[in-house]
């Protein structure tokens, strides 16, 4: 007959990794946007949108996953790390810096393309936010990297969030000085924007 003692040690050993098991994991896949350049990373819209969830699902989970300067051909390599906690739902939120910089077209596209592959393989659904680029750089160049991301949607039958930064980009009021990275203000209504699409796979 077991003792009080290690009835009690084997509890404490089981119990965490049971509740662990429990919970539902959404990925968020980022950069800087995703990470919370310049806020606090409770600020984030990623916890932001956790915050939100759990007042329905309390076991959903929301990984932020943010890297600042990361590019989409981090993503392969980073989805593989993660899918060890085993996500349901992977938001996809790179490209950005990849438009920044200039990135042929082709390689971003490929570099998402692969990412998406990977999760659609092992069950993952999967959302990518789009991106739009500043009308400062070349129209053709513009309108092709912002027509990757609607093209994957079709292309690989997945959903999207049509602009990560809806409502939020160009605007001073939301964004820090920088007038790239969301303040605080700017992170609650990404938050926001996030959820209304994916609210119906909770």
């Amino acid at each position: 007959m077991l003792n009080l003692s290690l009835v009690l040690i084997l509890n404490f050993l089981i119990m965490p990794q049971a509740a662990e098991e429990s919970e539902r994991r959404i990925l968020i896949l980022g950069d800087s946007l995703t990470a919370g350049y310049g806020v606090e990373k409770s600020e984030a819209f990623p916890a932001q949108l956790e915050n939100k969830i759990k007042k329905q699902y309390p076991n959903t989970v929301v990984v932020n996953a943010g890297s600042s300067g990361s590019t989409s051909a981090s993503g392969l390599s980073r989805l593989r790390w993660h899918m060890k906690k085993k996500p349901f739902l992977l938001i996809l939120a790179l490209g950005a810096n990849d438009g920044l910089r200039g990135t042929p077209l082709e390689a971003t596209r490929k570099n998402l393309s692969e990412t998406i592959d990977l999760a659609k393989n092992n069950g993952i659904k999967v959302y990518i936010a789009g991106m739009k680029l500043p009308k400062n750089y070349g129209e053709s160049y513009r309108q092709g990297f912002e027509k990757i991301f609607s093209d994957l949607v079709k292309d690989k039958n997945i959903k999207s969030i049509p602009f990560l930064l809806k409502g939020v980009a160009a605007n001073p009021k939301l964004n820090l000085s920088d007038g790239i990275h969301p303040n605080q203000k700017g992170h609650k209504i990404i938050a926001e924007t996030v959820y209304a699409q994916i609210k119906d796979e909770l």
